[in-house]
This record gives C-alpha cells, structure tokens and sequence, in this order.
C-alpha cells in the first residue's frame, strides 16, 4: 500500500511537470501531498469563515495622472496557515474547481465596492478582474456576470474583464464567441500580461477587446534593456493601430514612467504609484495620489 500510494504521489507530481516526464519518489513529495491537502481542506472553507478579500492596485491616466481604475487582486489570511500567496492558493482552486464559487465571488464584490465607491463620488471610473480558464469556460459564465451588473445595479462598461492570452488561444473560436457574448453585455475586456503567451495575430485582430496589458517582465529595467523597450513600443504602436488602450503594469521608477509618457503609454499601475491596498486604504490612497498630481 506505501508503494501504491507513493508511485501515486510521483505519477502526480510528474503529471504536473508536463508530457514525457518522470519523477522518483522522496519525503519531499509526501510533505508537500500533505501541505496541498490542507491547503485544499482549509480553501474549502475560506468563503463561508470570510478569510478571502480584495485587494485594489489603482492604474493611472499617464497623461492626467488621474486615477482611471482599479484592479481587483485577490487574497487569503488563513487562521492557521497565515497570509498565503495567490500563487500558491489559485492552482489549488482551479484544480479542485473551487476557482468557480471563488471567482463569482470576486466579481461580485469587485462590482459591489465599485458601486459604494461611485455613491460616495469617488473617481473611479472601472474596476478590473482576472478571469480564470475555469471560469471563462464555464457554460454559465456570461450569464453569470449579466446576473451580478443587475444585482450591483453597476453599469456594464464599469467592469473590466482580464484574461490571457493563454486562456483565449487554449480555444481560440470557443473563446471569440464568448468575448463576443461578454461584449454585448457593455463590459470592457482585456488581455493580461500581454506579450507572455503566443498569440496568434490572426485571431487577436478577431477578439473584441478593448485593452492590451503590458506584462511587468518587460517593464523591468525598461530605460536600459533595449530588449525590452523594443517590447513596449511595439505592443503600444500595434494597440494604436487597432485602437486598443494600452496599460503597463509593474511600473516602480520615474524613468519607466517616463519612457512610457513619451511613447503614448495609456495607462500604468505599480509600486511607484500604489502597491495593491486592502479596500479600507483605498480612500487615503487616492488622497495621495490626487495631491501628488
């Protein structure tokens, strides 16, 4: 039974590694089965016991330098586990389909606090959220924000949907029929971490998005990596051409601002501004950022 369940474990773990792997079984891989079962037992939990919160990362007019909108980031502090990482609790719940109860969660409440927001007069035109795999190929998926814009009473192109690219060519002609389903709905969509993926520009032209999110990798070190600068003004240029906004993220220093101001950057988001603040913060973040011009 011990060897079963190991030669279990390393089928697993190969399995995660991607076709034609292998994997030798070790303590380090029981340790972690047993670290992932309670990560998967406590997740279970976390939306009734409201462990789970939104974290908000305004993006900035860099034109204005006023504030556009604010993306929903999702996060967990678990009683006994402590703050645990997006990185390491989202795989956990797309694997286990808790992504699908969580994510409407996360639109629900983005939605909701934008509304609140906008009662109280505050600038925030939109709030942005990242859409799952899971999620986007769920049947119910379209009707399901249809159902939360009614129930927040938020106006459609207040809610901004991220995806990747990864997400929309994993079924590229599945995927335009239910941006386009998305888009009659009136919401504003967006691709993330543009420039990561292998997009097919054939199919890009055939997406009714409205934004293209410049990955923070090629951000980095941008006023010295010609590399990278080369990136950045290609993705801006083509956006231009398809009349597409264009956001940076991962924006930490005043010359990456800079380079994207001269080169017609729409938007930027990142550490030099704000780093994602719990909803509580929000109101003295945008006090700041509205004295700092």
């Amino acid at each position: 039974s011990d060897l079963l369940r190991n030669s279990d474990l390393a089928m697993y773990h190969a399995k995660r590694a991607g076709k034609n792997a292998f994997k030798f079984f070790d303590a380090s891989l029981n340790q972690g089965a047993h670290m992932r079962l309670r990560l998967e037992s406590a997740l279970r939990h976390a939306l009734d016991c409201g462990e789970l919160s939104l974290h908000f990362q305004p993006q900035l007019d860099t034109r204005t330098g006023e504030i556009r909108g604010m993306e929903a980031l999702l996060r967990w502090h678990n009683a006994e586990l402590g703050e645990i990482s997006p990185t390491v609790f989202i795989p956990v719940a797309e694997e286990t389909g808790l992504i699908l109860p969580i994510g409407e969660w996360v639109i629900r409440t983005a939605c909701r606090q934008l509304r609140i927001w906008q009662a109280d007069g505050s600038p925030i035109q939109r709030v942005a959220v990242n859409v799952s795999a899971c999620q986007f190929k769920n049947k119910d998926f379209v009707h399901q924000v249809e159902r939360i814009l009614a129930e927040s009473d938020l106006d459609p192109p207040c809610l901004e949907l991220e995806l990747t690219e990864s997400v929309l060519m994993g079924q590229a002609e599945e995927s335009i029929d239910t941006l386009q389903q998305l888009k009659a709905l009136g919401v504003l969509l967006a691709i993330d971490d543009f420039g990561t993926g292998y997009s097919s520009l054939s199919y890009l032209k055939r997406f009714p998005i409205d934004r293209l999110k410049i990955d923070k990798s090629f951000i980095h070190n941008i006023e010295n990596d010609r590399n990278n600068a080369a990136i950045a003004q290609a993705v801006i240029a083509m956006a231009d051409t398809m009349s597409l906004s264009v956001t940076a993220e991962g924006v930490e220093t005043q010359e990456q601002l800079h380079f994207l101001s001269a080169n017609c950057c729409d938007e930027v988001q990142g550490f030099l501004f704000s780093k994602p603040v719990p909803v509580e913060e929000v109101p003295s973040t945008i006090l700041r950022l509205t004295e700092n011009g």
